[in-house]
């Protein structure tokens, strides 16, 4: 049997209180999941919820959640679908066993993918996207992630959705499960603006935080940068990241844009920035404008996902472009670039809307309702099969 939870039973209040065992179970482990697995666990231990995170070895994620005092099983899984996933869900079936959460939340599509298979429905599971797997393939197997994502609605407690956005797509791709739309938090206490006057930088500085991948869009910002320097001379362009697209991209880079590979604090980057962009072409909601808004810096943005939902009200039109449009994304970034007391406003406002709308402690106390919810669903119904 599961383990005991805190959870509400019914309009007269909790019951007494007691743990909620929670399994995450992630893939990837690394870039902007892993921050929202590390920010919800943090929170969770920190609210005495029992959390154990399944995920593999070979990323930061591991390490950080034991510094947490989380525990961690060694997940092995691979970011692409193929033969390993029967062996990935064989194994996720075993952790489930030997841990007997209360609540399972698979975060992104093969942890989606092995917990609903492994579980089938005899746990609570919830399932956060982090942007649809369809969205990232085309042809074939784009048809059978949409058929996947509508079959396994029968083995989903409640759906995650960090935006309106990607509930959209999802329901446009026929996925009608029960959702909750809990928008990306950012730890406040970290990304925050620098209490010091910036500097003057003779030179502009672009920075564009993300794995580099077809999805994060940094070959468009590539081709928008010479038009970009054109307008503003000397502007610089840093990518901070890693991932399959580098050696591509850096063929592709001119002197002016530099790479400085993986860093596990961004935070100081988006404070040096004059300008902070992220030319996705599919997202949920991305951190990275997120934290840039919260460190005080003004952003660009493709128009996915939801995107427009984490701008602050009236920023659409100097911050927003569509996605795949080089030149729309050089003329936004090179008018912001070259109009500073427009560049701060926005980023005092965006700071401030950040801050209001997006602190992550609030992302974690609508998780651990969700949490509640399924539990408290799956207990009423077990006790309806007794007493029938």
């Amino acid at each position: 049997m599961p383990s005991p939870a805190r959870i509400p039973v019914g309009p007269g209040g909790p019951e007494s209180a007691r743990e909620l065992s929670v399994l995450h179970l992630v893939q990837p482990a690394d870039g902007g999941v892993a921050r929202v697995v590390t920010d919800l666990v943090r929170d969770q231990l920190r609210s005495g919820f029992r959390v154990t995170v399944a995920c593999p070895e070979n990323g930061p994620l591991s390490s950080d959640l034991r510094g947490l005092g989380a525990r961690v099983c060694p997940w092995p899984a691979t970011r692409s679908p193929g033969p390993a996933l029967l062996g990935e869900t064989l194994r996720a079936a075993r952790l489930i066993r030997r841990v007997r959460p209360d609540v399972v939340h698979a975060h992104s599509a093969k942890a989606g993918v092995a917990a609903r298979l492994a579980v089938r429905g005899r746990v609570p599971t919830v399932f956060q996207p982090h942007a649809w797997s369809f969205e990232a393939v085309g042809g074939v197997t784009a048809l059978l992630s949409r058929a996947w994502e509508r079959t396994a609605v029968r083995w989903t407690s409640r759906l995650v959705c960090v935006s309106e956005g990607e509930r959209a797509t999802g329901r446009r791709a026929g996925v009608f499960a029960e959702c909750s739309v809990i928008p990306n938090g950012v730890d406040l206490d970290h990304y925050r603006a620098s209490e010091e006057t910036p500097a003057a930088q003779n030179a502009p500085l672009v920075v564009c935080v993300g794995r580099l991948c077809r999805q994060k869009g940094q070959d468009v910002l590539l081709r928008a940068w010479p038009e970009v320097r054109a307008k503003v001379p000397g502007a610089h362009l840093v990518l901070v990241g890693d991932g399959p697209d580098l050696a591509a991209l850096r063929a592709a880079a001119p002197p002016s844009v530099s790479f400085v590979g993986a860093v596990r604090d961004t935070a100081a980057w988006y404070r040096a920035a004059d300008l902070v962009v992220l030319p996705s072409r599919w997202e949920g909601m991305a951190l990275a404008p997120l934290e840039a808004m919260a460190c005080g810096t003004a952003v660009v943005v493709t128009d996915v996902g939801g995107s427009a939902e984490s701008l602050a009200p009236g920023h659409a039109r100097p911050c927003l472009v569509p996605p795949d449009s080089p030149g729309e994304l050089a003329r936004a970034m090179a008018g912001l670039l070259g109009d500073a007391s427009l560049r701060s406003a926005l980023a005092r406002q965006g700071h401030a809307h950040v801050s209001t709308t997006h602190d992550v402690r609030q992302t974690a106390r609508s998780i651990a309702e969700v949490y509640r919810d399924v539990a408290a669903l799956q207990r009423s119904e077990h006790r309806e099969r007794i007493s029938q």
